[in-house]
This record gives C-alpha cells, sequence and structure tokens, in this order.
C-alpha cells in the first residue's frame, strides 16, 4: 500500500538517539531533514560532539514553537517525542531537557539557519491551474510590511524600539517585516526584518530578487518612489503600484479603455526640462531612460468605508502600456487582490501566532530566529493547502487555514515522521 506523505512508518528498534528520530510530520516533507542538515553544515552549525539537543532538533522544536504558542518549552518538546516514547524506538534514559537547556540550544544555533532555510525552501508555489493566482500568464504577487509584537525586554526595546505618539508609547517594542507573497495562495516567498521604525521601501528594496519576468507586482501607494520603481522595474517583472493622487502624471495620450500613458520624470530634473520631455513625449518621441520612464495610467473612484456618499480616488500606475494586452478594468480588478497578502498577515499574527500574543523570545537574534521559523512553518502549511486545493480544482481561497493548522498541530503530535 502507498505510503501518505508524512504518514507513520515502524522503524525497528536500535541504538539510535531519541533526538535522531525527530521530525515535523507532514511538514517535514517541506523542510526534510537532508536540507537541515546542508544548511547547518553551510552556516556552521553541526556540533562536534553529541548534545542532548543537537542542531537539527532545535531547527524543527523552532517550528513546533511557532505551531504550539500556547505551550511552554518543555510542552512543545513533549509534542515532538510523546509519540515516540509510546512506540518504545528510543532509550529510557533521555529525559526532556529542562527550559533553560531549551534556550540555550536556541541561542547557540541562532537565526541564520532559519533565514537560510525560509530562502531555501520558500518560492512561489502557484501551478497553472490554481485559481485566483493569475491574470492571464502574470503570476499576481504583493509586497507590504506588518508589525508583530515583541517580548517586552529591554534588549529588544534597544534592537527594535517601539510605536510612540506624544505621551502614550506601546505596551511592547515591534518588529517590522516586510513579505512578498502570492496573492492567490497566500504563500509568503521573500521577506526582510528590521527595526519598529524601519523604512518600508528599503526593507522593500532588499526582496526584489525574489521578482522575476512573469510575475505581476502590486503595492500599496506607501511605496511608491521613483528610485524603488526604477529597482524593482529592472527585475523584468510588470508592475501594478498604487501612487498618491496628488503624484504629477502629465497626459500624454487618452487610451480607449478609460486610461492613459504618461511620464515618471526623475525628481532630480529641473522643471524647465521636465517641460521638455513632456513636450518630446506627445510629439512621440521616446524619452531618454535616464530621465523619465513611461507608465500607464488607470484612475477610478470607490464609496468610502463609512458610505456616506464620498468616495476615494485610487490612482494606478503600469508599465503595461499596450490596453489590448490587459485592459483596464482587469488591471484594476487585479489590484484589489492584494489585499490578500493582509489576509495572510492575518493568518499568520492572528490565526497561527494567537491574537494579542507577542512573540516569545527575549532578545533580537531570538525572536528573528522566531519570525523565519514562524514564516516557514507558515509557508509549509499552505503549501499543503495549496496541494491540496490543485487536486479538487478549487480555489485555495475555499479552504480554512484554521482547519489545516489544526491538522498540521495533530499531525506533530499524534504521527511522528521518521527519516531514514
Amino acid at each position: 500500500m502507498a505510503r501518505l506523505p508524512g504518514a507513520l512508518e515502524l522503524p525497528a528498534v536500535t541504538s539510535d538517539r531519541l533526538t535522531d528520530r525527530i521530525s515535523l510530520g507532514v511538514l517535514a516533507r517541506i523542510v526534510p531533514r537532508d536540507l537541515v542538515d546542508e544548511v547547518l553544515a553551510e552556516t556552521r552549525r553541526l556540533e562536534q560532539r553529541k548534545r542532548l539537543l543537537p542542531a537539527r532538533v532545535v531547527v524543527y522544536f523552532t517550528m513546533a514553537m511557532c505551531l504550539f504558542f500556547d505551550d511552554d518549552y518543555d510542552e512543545v518538546m513533549r509534542r515532538l517525542v510523546g509519540t515516540l516514547r509510546w512506540l518504545g524506538s528510543w532509550k529510557g534514559d533521555w529525559k526532556v531537557p529542562s527550559t533553560g537547556a531549551i534556550s540555550q540550544a536556541r541561542t547557540r544555533l541562532g537565526p541564520e539557519p532559519l533565514k537560510l532555510l525560509f530562502e531555501r525552501v520558500a518560492v512561489p508555489v502557484a501551478g497553472l491551474g490554481t485559481k485566483g493566482a493569475w491574470l492571464g500568464s502574470r503570476r499576481l504577487v504583493a509586497v507590504d510590511g506588518v508589525h508583530l509584537d515583541t517580548a517586552d525586554t529591554p534588549e529588544n526595546a534597544d534592537a527594535f524600539g517601539r510605536f510612540s505618539h506624544g505621551p502614550k508609547t506601546a505596551a511592547f517594542p515591534q518588529v517590522h517585516v516586510v513579505a512578498l507573497a502570492e496573492c492567490g495562495t497566500h504563500a509568503v516567498f521573500a521577506a526582510a526584518i528590521g527595526a519598529y521604525t524601519s523604512d518600508e521601501r528599503s526593507l522593500a528594496a532588499t526582496l526584489f530578487d525574489a521578482c522575476e519576468p512573469g510575475m505581476l507586482l502590486t503595492a500599496d501607494r506607501n511605496f511608491y518612489g521613483y528610485g524603488l520603481w526604477q529597482q524593482a522595474l529592472a527585475t523584468g517583472a510588470d508592475l501594478l503600484w498604487r501612487v498618491n493622487a496628488n503624484l504629477t502624471l502629465p497626459v500624454i495620450r487618452a487610451l480607449p479603455d478609460g486610461s492613459y500613458l504618461s511620464l515618471l520624470i526623475d525628481p532630480k530634473i529641473p522643471v524647465a526640462r521636465r517641460g521638455q520631455l513632456i513636450a518630446d513625449a506627445r510629439a512621440g518621441h521616446a524619452p531618454p531612460t535616464e530621465s523619465a520612464l513611461p507608465v500607464r495610467v488607470i484612475e477610478y473612484s470607490v464609496p468610502d468605508h463609512e458610505e456616506n456618499g464620498t468616495s476615494e480616488l485610487i490612482c494606478l500606475i503600469t508599465n503595461i502600456l499596450d490596453p489590448t494586452d490587459v485592459a483596464a478594468i482587469e488591471l484594476a480588478t487585479s489590484y484589489h487582490e492584494r489585499w490578500e497578502i493582509e489576509s495572510t498577515f492575518d493568518e499568520i499574527k492572528t490565526h497561527q501566532r494567537g491574537e494579542k500574543r507577542v512573540l516569545r523570545s527575549k532578545n533580537p537574534e531570538l525572536v528573528k530566529q522566531e519570525i523565519w521559523a514562524l514564516l516557514l512553518t507558515h509557508y509549509a502549511i499552505r503549501s499543503l493547502m495549496i496541494e491540496a486545493a490543485d487536486e479538487a480544482d478549487i480555489d485555495p481561497d475555499r479552504l480554512s487555514f484554521m482547519r489545516t493548522l489544526r491538522i498540521t498541530r495533530r499531525q506533530v503530535t499524534d504521527q511522528a515522521d521518521f527519516s531514514p
């Protein structure tokens, strides 16, 4: 009989250490043991001597820790080893390490292996048939940022800072995470971590290596800057960004679908020169790329959230200049798929971590480790959901993240995954 992914196999009782057999059930398919060992070797975290908690086990522990936020360290470890104890597949002289020992093991590991693991594992997962993930042949992706509360310690406060407004100060330090995610699958495939006051654009700029031709990258109005637009454009991806309605966008030529061609002019260009660039463009002359970039503008209004009869002007710019390639209405509709990244952050902050919970790590290096483990675990769960959705030929949005999370938690405790 074929074995289901992550299902239970009973090994012969050997002299192996218990910690040689710890894994994460179905999640081990996404983060296999061989890859963990490869990353540990690259980051020089492999032990020279046998420890109660080898580095490989600590990697899987940090992921399990991000599945069971309500449990303390030793309880998370008990969940990992409980099935092995019941099977009698390990020696009785091994005991669950103390909280202090686990903390020391996490400190030895540091954030680098989890960061590298995420970078190796996390890639866009939508297949060509994945519903809701594409605009024609273009993969819909979004960039955005989120703040996560950390444990209130002097170290975290010094490293990350916290929100303050006049006399009011936030109760917890906050870390700023900027991420790239697929709109249709909620899979985060690139991320950057910074302090609360980190510039969102600067963090986003570090992620553009993950963009490539065939993607349509969406972003809200907080991200636009001439230099950042240039950098994103250089990746070969197509762009669809919202900009402030007061950004100067001269009409070069109106298009039949209601959009119009315009120019983004380098802010360093003198005012007199800008006028000449606009006049030349209207005369049919392409502007020099070092001075200005052609864009297509889509403008439309939406009712505000108060439903009081007023509306909000949405102004989008794109490098897709031909309306016969993608019509303005299709681009406007696709831009609103960008909100799926907000749902992604909600899954991570509210459902996976727990509402109003803070990251448990007490110092900045372990905070970063915990965030990479959190993103890695979320990616693994989402990958499993996409497999299920594609097999059933349904939109991934129809699947429950919470139900999948509960199933994944049961897999950790009910089915030990024995790597060869």
